[in-house]
């Protein structure tokens, strides 16, 4: 209740505000804060006219009723609240004397199992490493190529709009839109006659016999060959009077024997 309403209920007959359902609250002490329903406003803003309706809800709010009182509680539920804290009690006491072994993970039984997979799997060459560069340089150029297209359309629209600048508006978009939508196809196509002229090309280059000539040959032990053969020794005749057991000696050519 605000004061406007406590002042309205001063002024007319009680019984006209509180006819109506039951459940509405009671007017017979109004005060201000007190709750009162909107159908009760209305009967009063109608059964007089000193007050309307916008001042009498000038300075309302919604009433929220306070909440219910808890029920009390049971003797059979305070038991069962003061078991079930002795029972977790004990089991805290249990887990403080006796503490439950720590779970092995992975890293501890094996902790030095990241350091070993690193080394077994570390690049041997730089092959392994990857085509970091190869890729960057294909980023970077398919970049600049989209800045292209981007600033060829924004060049050639800005120009069309500038050159139209005495046709109406609905003609300049046109002439704009109609320029930007023929260079963006101008560039896609000599783009893709680029893209399928490099593919032709790699595919003729593929396609071309290998020819292999041999531009230099050599023998491996050639020199040792020819030293060993001018050194290579030779029989000497043994002479008439000698004995069948006389010992014979071999020299290289161009050597007496004894």
């Amino acid at each position: 209740m605000t004061q406007s309403i406590v002042d309205c209920l001063a002024t007319i007959d009680e019984q006209a505000a509180v006819a109506g359902e039951s459940t509405n609250p009671s007017l017979s002490s109004p005060a201000i804060g007190n709750p009162i329903s909107h159908c009760q406003i209305l009967r009063m803003s109608k059964c007089q006219q000193k007050y309307r309706l916008e001042e009498l809800l000038q300075g309302s709010r919604v009433y929220v009723a306070p909440p219910a009182p808890k029920p009390a509680k049971s003797p059979e539920y305070i038991a069962l609240m003061a078991k079930l804290r002795r029972e977790e009690d004990a089991r805290a006491y249990e887990r403080m004397i006796n503490p439950p072994l720590p779970l092995e993970t992975f890293k501890d039984r094996y902790p030095n199992s990241a350091r070993s997979f690193a080394a077994a799997n570390k690049p041997t060459s730089d092959a392994d490493i990857g085509d970091d560069d190869v890729t960057y340089n294909e980023i970077h150029r398919q970049v600049m190529l989209l800045l292209n297209f981007l600033v060829s359309i924004a060049g050639v629209a800005a120009t069309l709009w500038v050159l139209g600048r005495w046709w109406s508006l609905p003609a300049r978009l046109l002439l704009t839109m109609g320029g930007s939508i023929l260079v963006a196809i101008a560039e896609v196509a000599v783009y893709g006659g680029y893209v399928w002229r490099m593919g032709e090309g790699k595919r003729k280059e593929n396609s071309r016999p290998e020819r292999k000539e041999i531009v230099q040959t050599w023998v491996v032990g050639k020199e040792e060959k020819t030293q060993n053969e001018e050194v290579e020794a030779v029989l000497v005749p043994e002479k008439k009077d000698a004995s069948d057991t006389q010992l014979k000696k071999r020299t290289g050519k161009g050597n007496q024997a004894d």
